[in-house]
């Protein structure tokens, strides 16, 4: 089954797992704020400074940037842009594409640097793909679980219709 058709269900414990990697990268990278946002724009967790900052926007906003620079990688002959890097006077803004799902955003300002916050987005992403992986997992074998049809087998369907 592709990634994008299967919906984004969150559980409680793949939800904790999620927030704790984020902060852990809120820490080590020495960043202001980090979030994690699916690519239809819906803000999945985040950490850091975000009282005063508009997340429902911010998400959004990611997700429209994530699709367009898509859009140009495939005009000049690339599947997609894995990491995207916007710089500010004040802040920087890194983005980056966790198992082909969601989209990790890395705000940080002077106190740290691209080199150390590229490194620790490398680390929390194997842990957050890691983390995707199992909640796919569930979510499928939960749906086949409670799917009405999942007991009927394809003999049984044959058997129906040749009679």
């Amino acid at each position: 089954m592709a990634v994008d058709n299967v919906p984004l269900i969150m559980y409680e414990q793949e939800f904790r797992e999620i927030t704790e990697v984020l902060e852990r990268l809120l820490r080590e990278a020495n960043a202001r704020i980090v979030f994690l946002v699916d690519k239809n724009g819906q803000l999945v967790a985040s950490a850091g400074e975000t009282e005063n900052l508009d997340t429902t926007s911010l998400a959004s906003l990611t997700a429209g940037n994530i699709a367009a620079t898509g859009g140009i990688a495939r005009l000049i002959g690339e599947k997609e842009f894995s990491i995207i890097f916007h710089e500010g006077e004040k802040d920087n803004i890194h983005m980056s594409l966790v198992g082909e799902r969601v989209i990790l955003v890395v705000i940080f300002d002077n106190r740290s640097s691209l080199g150390l916050v590229r490194l620790r987005v490398k680390k929390a992403s194997a842990q957050l793909n890691d983390i995707f992986q199992r909640l796919m997992s569930k979510v499928e074998q939960e749906a086949a679980q409670e799917s009405p049809f999942a007991e009927i087998t394809d003999d049984d369907i044959d058997n129906l219709f040749s009679e």
